[in-house]
């Protein structure tokens, strides 16, 4: 039955809308209509039976690295956890205790651009494999700390061994992952960065009740050395893996996945040029924003509910799970899968991806809710919207620096990236800290945290833009 013309533009016309490309003359012959022009021209090559038999080793990767960035994330909260165990045993200011929270930060930021070079120049595996021994070592040095001297030293240490994590890891999925798979993959190890606030304070807190603070640290020390074991056995590139079919190895290939040049590794792009890039400036602000307030909450959430609430240790653990779980949630349906269903059903992808990273970051005002808040029911309500709204932005971060950058550079540009987080994550715990000892009040130190999230909407909006790939170094480019 022939469609009538003006029917068929009226659809059309809401398909464009959805950022589908319609042409009524192809629709007339019952030839491919409507076309997807979002997605890529090699992926619509991958026939959709190929799509459904290709192996899902991929996913055992992504899966990994999450379990990598639980056991970073028990690491950060146990010391929150610990507060007054340690006030008691080593005695601490509140200043004091903002500067330990911070420690770890100093090094593990001193270390992003370095470590996203090595990352470049000698692959996720080694660098990996060093690090976590790295890290494991200065749990169990925390575990026998005998002062706050010590306490620093260790958290020092666990910021060197941590620090290649997060850039490794969007470097390992550029290399697994297709383009409109990337979303996903990285939500499920940037949303352990919340669930283990969620599971990780209510284990730790149990386990200081029950045992003391020092098996807080030993705890983080043996889970780092399973997860040790595991990516020693298991991570591999691509190239390298010999338990990767060809299937998927040209599912991966054929879907855009960063390619292996391990010539270009050698070099890659020059520092100098990826530091003046509008696109890395943009994402850099927009995510020191985000880091801000996650540090703030993340260091901050306990003894802001027992201090100012007047909670008791069991029921803030119980109350600070809640916005964590609320950010594993958005994190992973939001960041991950809802943005990768839009772009494989052929919605815009610079679009999609820009609503959620701009819209999730909006959402993160919501910290001004908790500046007023009076009761801990509301402040929890407000902390999880904020919270929720930033977590669905965050795999999208993160999973930009291997669309934007140029060959061999994704580590490198997720070092500058995590630089700028970092830089945000040592100043959120020492400024609250001042500004709680000032104002006796936590208000202030929200309201501070909203500011600096809306200068990162500004860059995300006015220098990331359009998210295109940075042009390699050399090239004209018009």
């Amino acid at each position: 039955m022939e469609i009538p013309e003006r029917l068929l533009r009226g659809i059309c016309w809401l398909w464009n809308v959805a950022g589908i490309e319609c042409d009524t003359r192809l629709a007339t012959t019952g030839v491919d209509w409507p076309r997807r022009r979002s997605i890529s021209t090699d992926l619509s090559s991958i026939p959709s039976t190929m799509n459904k038999a290709v192996p899902r080793r991929r996913w055992g990767i992504a899966i990994l690295l999450g379990f990598g960035v639980l056991v970073n994330y028990f690491d950060r909260v146990n010391l929150s956890v610990s507060r007054d165990a340690l006030h008691d045993a080593f005695g601490m200011s509140t200043v004091a205790f903002g500067f330990l929270l911070s420690a770890y930060n100093w090094t593990y930021a001193a270390l992003q651009l370095p470590s996203g070079l090595l990352l470049d120049r000698f692959g996720v595996r080694r660098v990996g494999i060093i690090s976590t021994i790295i890290w494991s070592v200065a749990s169990f040095g925390a575990a026998i700390s005998t002062g706050i001297g010590s306490l620093f030293g260790a958290r020092f240490l666990l910021g060197i061994g941590e620090a290649p994590t997060f850039p490794g890891n969007a470097k390992a999925v550029g290399y697994w992952f297709p383009k409109q798979e990337r979303s996903l993959a990285t939500a499920i190890f940037d949303s352990m960065a919340k669930f283990s606030s969620a599971i990780g304070v209510p284990i730790l807190g149990m386990l200081l009740l029950h045992f003391g603070w020092r098996w807080n640290f030993a705890a983080t020390g043996i889970i780092s050395l399973v997860y040790f074991a595991l990516f020693y056995a298991y991570y591999k590139n691509p190239s390298q893996d010999e338990r990767l079919s060809e299937a998927e190895r040209e599912y991966i290939r054929v879907g855009g996945a960063q390619p292996e040049d391990q010539a270009r590794a050698a070099a890659g792009a020059p520092l100098g040029y990826l530091l003046v890039q509008p696109k890395v400036l943009g994402l850099a602000m927009g995510f020191g924003s985000y880091n801000y307030s996650f540090y703030l909450l993340l260091t901050w959430l306990p003894a802001y509910l027992s201090s100012e609430l007047h909670v008791d240790l069991m029921h803030s653990v119980l109350y600070t799970s809640v916005p964590w779980l609320v950010a594993t949630a958005t994190d992973l349906i939001v960041g991950g899968w809802l943005v990768d269903a839009l772009i494989q059903r052929g919605w815009n992808a610079v679009r999609v991806r820009q609503s959620v990273l701009i819209g999730g970051t909006a959402l993160g005002l919501g910290i001004l809710g908790a500046a007023y808040a009076r009761t801990p029911e509301r402040a929890v309500f407000w902390i999880s919207v904020s919270l929720g709204g930033l977590s669905a932005a965050s795999p999208v971060g993160w999973s930009i620096p291997s669309l934007i950058a140029p060959k061999e550079s994704v580590g490198t540009v997720g070092g500058i990236l995590n630089l700028c987080n970092q830089l945000a994550g040592i100043a959120a715990p020492i400024a609250t800290g001042f500004i709680v000892s000032g104002t006796k009040s936590f208000s202030w130190a929200f309201i501070a945290a909203a500011v600096f999230l809306a200068i990162g909407i500004v860059g995300y909006i006015f220098l990331l833009g359009n998210m295109e790939p940075i042009a390699e170094p050399g090239e004209a480019r018009d």
